[in-house]
């Protein structure tokens, strides 16, 4: 589950999952959901994998956003499908998509990058959540 908050001129993004791997699976959703309108129109068809090293959860959390956030800068590549493990040592994670396509996606926000300001993740009973605030 997730949701978006409003944080000054930025836009906080708010992630709960039984996992962490859900988690960082729902956050990649949440932030594309940020970006486009109807994440239903972004079509799995091209594939990316990623793969980081950290010893933070928060940090990791950043990186795995950033880099998706770079192939859509970079690439124009909009992604809806991810797949994600987390472990002690790192990430290894996929996301599908396709490219931009001004026909059948509308926009919503210009995320200009992913903050560390408010950055954390913290486990709460059975439930692991997490916050990101994005510059918009």
């Amino acid at each position: 589950m997730y949701e978006t908050f409003e944080h000054t001129a930025d836009l906080g993004l708010r992630v709960r999952a039984a996992d962490l791997d859900t988690l960082f699976a729902e956050a990649a959703q949440c932030l594309f959901a940020t970006i486009v309108e109807d994440l239903a129109t972004v079509r799995p068809g091209q594939r990316i994998d990623v793969k980081l090293d950290a010893d933070d959860l928060s940090y990791l959390l950043f990186d795995w956003l950033r880099e998706l956030l770079y192939h859509f800068d970079a690439e124009h590549l909009l992604f809806g499908k991810f797949e994600v493990h987390v472990t002690d040592a790192g990430l290894t994670g996929c996301a599908w998509g396709e490219p931009l396509d001004r026909s059948r996606h509308n926009l919503e926000h210009e995320v200009k990058a992913i903050t560390y300001h408010g950055l954390h993740i913290e486990k709460t009973g059975p439930t692991w959540e997490a916050e990101v605030i994005v510059d918009i």
